[in-house]
Formats: structure tokens, C-alpha cells, sequence
């Protein structure tokens, strides 16, 4: 296999030639690809697109982030899953935050500006994959469909599918388009065409732009409200009112949409948090710049933790996983919770799938009063 960057998943491939799979989202294991194939965390697979006449515009920090003021805060929980134990002190810096996601908007701008192309709008090298049979590889994601009736929470493929011609532009699939949906965060990006996007917004400000870490993601995420359960509180519907895009109802096949969104919402819909950020709970998921350990919290340095070395996940050992934070419109209270501000998932860096998008920070000054 090509150690720079896997035109497919092993996901993707799993699911094409029929053989067991696990699925990234709400379960405990997701899918990946071995660590060599994503040493290099900036390495995207069209560095040379994304080197295209940059249009300068400067930073205007106010108008689309938040300064995020930095401190201490309790990261974790010793309540829920293994991985988000034990509870400790973590201090970070300040930094400036998308108030966002990352729109389908402000992507196409990237794209048309550099010509860039994400992995799942590209054809699979078959030099990759010589096991597989070349009329299989094609350009596609894996995006969420429903079943039509009720079905065991641990089969993953009764919801997950790969679609040929799924991509950003097309969040289902060939048939599906982002018109009309321009401020719905942009999804089936993997995690090397988003930090794209952030190296494009570092050229085009002049100001480093990057993903969070993930102690930066959950600080932000609590807004100033620690030791809570949601980013709201500890009760999931205050007033019985729904205040974040999950899922409601009997997942997978029946979503009574009480929130109003059967799929992803416009940004901003729900009510910001106590730092001015929207949506860090449900919508979508987001990337984040660490590898995940199941195991970093027992030996996380206690200022501005970066992430583990490597990855590790003791379900899959030789499979490296990057982290994503906050829940997605297919979070449900019986089935995955990861609208919890300490909730962690993991998922491979080629992976794009229909609920996982970013949002990026930048290194900045605070602002003067």
C-alpha cells in the first residue's frame, strides 16, 4: 500500500467487497487505516491544487470567530465511557475559534479558488488495493440511510452505506446537492481536506489557522460551564425543549425531528454557548487535530496537551484513528450520546462520511477592550 495518503478506507473497502466492518459515528470502533499511512499530519493528497494564487483578504477576527479566553477547566468524566477517565486538570492558552462549522459556502470558495479536491471526489489508485477489483474502486463515501424498520443497535451496516458519487457537493449521494443548503456545514470531508482548508485560510489571512486540539475543542465546548454534563447543563431538554440538532426518537428508522431536522441544520440554529460558539453539540461531528489513545487521559500533560504520539485503540490496535468531537443529528439519548461536551470518537483521517465536518481556530492576539 501507498504510505502517504489511502485513496480509500478500510471502511470503504469492507463494505465493497461484502467482509466484516465497523463503522465510525456513535459505536465504540471506527474505521482507519494503519499509522504509517498518515504520518504526516499536514500531508494532504493534493498539496499541489491547494498551492494555487492565494487570494489575500487579511483577518478579520471578530466577524467569523470567537476569542476563546483560555484557562483551566475538569476534561473528561468519570461517568460515562473508559476512554474519557479519569477527570483531570487541563490548562490551555487563548485562541481564536470558528463561531460555525465550517460551511458548504465557505468551502466552495476553497475549492474554487484552488481547484481542490477531496479524497472521495477522487478515484481510488488500484495500485492501492490490489485485492479489490477495479470496477469497485470509484469515487464515493459512506453516508447514512435509514432501514426501514427496526434493527439491532451493533449492526452498523443496516444504516451505514457506500454510495458511489457521494462527496461534499453531494451529501448522499449523485442524486443529492448542496443548493439551497449553502449554510449547512459542509460534510464527507476527511480529515486531510480539512486541514487543506485550514492551511488555504493561513495563506489567505496571513494568520495561522489550524484545527483544535482536543483540550482546546472541549474547553470551548463547555463555554465557561464546568463539570457539566451537557454544554447547557446537566439536563438533556430543559423545558422539555429541544436546544441542539440530535436525534429524537428510535434510532435508526424513525426520527420524530422535534428539533426540526431530519439531517444536518443551517449553522446557528440552536442557541450559542457562553463563549458565542454554535452547534458544538449535535449537527455535526467535528475533526480535531489529535491522534486518539484510548488511554491518553492517565498520562495527558496537565498544559495545552497536543494529543498522543500515535494512535491507539485497543479494539483495533494496528488501525490509526484521529479524534472528532461533538455529536451529530444521529446522536440519540438511548443510542450515542456524543453531544456531551466530553465525548469522544474516533474515526480514520481518509474517512469523509455525512456527519462529520470541522471547524478551525487560529492563533491570535487577544482582542483590546
Amino acid at each position: 500500500m501507498n504510505d502517504s495518503v489511502p485513496r480509500l478506507t478500510r471502511l470503504a473497502i469492507a463494505i465493497l467487497t461484502g467482509s466484516t466492518l465497523f463503522v465510525a459515528g456513535c459505536s465504540d470502533s471506527s474505521p482507519d487505516k494503519s499509522p504509517s499511512a498518515a504520518s504526516d499530519q499536514t500531508k494532504t493528497t493534493d498539496e499541489t491544487k491547494a498551492e494555487l494564487a492565494v487570494k489575500k483578504v487579511g483577518f478579520n477576527s471578530s466577524e467569523q470567530m470567537a476569542w476563546i479566553p483560555g484557562g483551566t477547566f475538569a476534561m473528561g468524566s468519570d461517568d460515562e465511557k473508559p476512554d474519557e477517565r479519569p477527570i483531570h486538570d487541563v490548562t490551555v492558552g487563548g485562541f481564536w475559534m470558528d463561531k460555525t462549522e465550517v460551511t458548504n459556502k465557505q468551502y466552495a470558495e476553497f475549492v474554487t479558488e484552488t481547484k481542490y479536491q477531496t479524497l472521495a471526489e477522487q478515484k481510488p489508485d488500484p495500485l492501492d488495493f490490489p485485492n479489490v477489483p477495479p470496477d469497485k474502486l470509484v469515487p464515493g463515501a459512506v453516508v447514512f440511510s435509514p432501514p426501514p424498520g427496526n434493527v439491532p443497535l451493533n449492526n452498523h451496516r443496516a444504516w451505514w452505506v457506500w454510495r458511489q458519487g457521494a462527496d461534499w457537493k453531494h451529501p448522499s449521494g449523485p442524486e443529492d446537492s448542496i443548493e439551497g443548503k449553502e449554510d449547512h456545514p459542509v460534510v464527507n470531508v476527511c480529515w486531510f481536506d480539512a486541514v487543506a482548508y485550514a492551511d488555504w485560510m493561513t495563506k489567505r489571512t496571513g494568520v495561522k489557522h489550524r484545527l483544535p486540539t482536543e483540550a482546546e475543542w472541549e474547553f470551548a465546548a463547555r463555554g465557561g460551564l464546568d463539570g457539566k454534563k451537557y454544554i447547557w447543563g446537566d439536563s438533556l431538554m430543559p423545558e422539555e425543549k429541544c436546544i441542539a440538532n440530535f436525534w429524537q426518537g428510535r434510532f435508526p428508522n424513525q426520527n420524530t425531528t422535534e428539533d426540526g431536522y431530519r439531517m444536518s441544520a443551517p449553522v446557528g440554529q440552536f442557541s450559542a454557548n457562553g463563549y458565542g460558539l454554535y452547534d458544538m453539540a449535535g449537527n455535526v461531528w467535528e475533526w480535531c487535530m489529535d491522534w486518539y489513545r484510548a488511554d491518553f487521559y492517565k498520562e495527558s500533560p496537565k498544559d495545552n496537551p497536543q494529543g498522543p504520539a500515535t494512535s491507539y485503540d485497543p479494539n483495533e490496535p494496528n488501525l490509526a484513528k484521529r479524534i472528532t468531537r461533538g455529536g451529530s443529528y444521529l446522536c440519540s439519548e438511548l443510542y450515542c450520546t456524543g453531544y456531551r461536551p466530553a465525548a469522544r470518537m474516533k474515526t480514520s483521517p481518509d474517512t469523509g462520511l455525512s456527519h462529520t465536518g470541522f471547524r478551525l481556530v487560529a492563533e491570535g492576539q487577544a482582542p483590546k477592550n
